[in-house]
């Protein structure tokens, strides 16, 4: 959604409007077309996505993902006053939050389940066997 937003803000500028402004680096390599980077230009690679196969670490993993999006989003609607691009950043917002509330009740539910004595001595999805 953030890339269909930039693609909506930029797609009628003119070369002039963007010559000596920070798109004009983008636009040498990309024109106008999209391709997803973090804000210090570094471009989205398949290295952002954590997997360990264990439940807990997985489930800690996307909550900290979800409010590191929250709080992405929360600097773009710092940094704009457009009722266009706020609607959907702000709906993007309230998204991560209710993402993060459901991993975090999957993650108590998981924990609920595991013996207290042995918390993170196992991987309750390899580990079948300990209880």
């Amino acid at each position: 959604m953030i890339s269909t937003m930039v693609h909506q803000l930029t797609r009628n500028m003119t070369v002039e409007q963007l010559k000596g402004t920070p798109f004009e680096a983008y636009y040498v390599d990309h024109t106008a077309g999209i391709w997803p980077q973090a804000a210090g230009g570094i471009p989205f690679n398949a290295c952002e996505f954590q997997s360990k196969g264990d439940a807990i670490t997985d489930l800690t993993e996307d909550m900290a993902a979800e409010q590191k999006a929250r709080s992405t989003y929360e600097n773009l609607i710092r940094l704009t006053d457009d009722p266009d691009v706020l609607d959907p950043l702000r709906f993007l917002r309230e998204r991560e939050i209710v993402h993060f509330q459901r991993f975090g009740e999957a993650l108590s539910m998981i924990q609920d389940s595991l013996n207290s004595k042995n918390f993170y001595a196992f991987n309750p999805e390899f580990d079948k066997g300990c209880k």
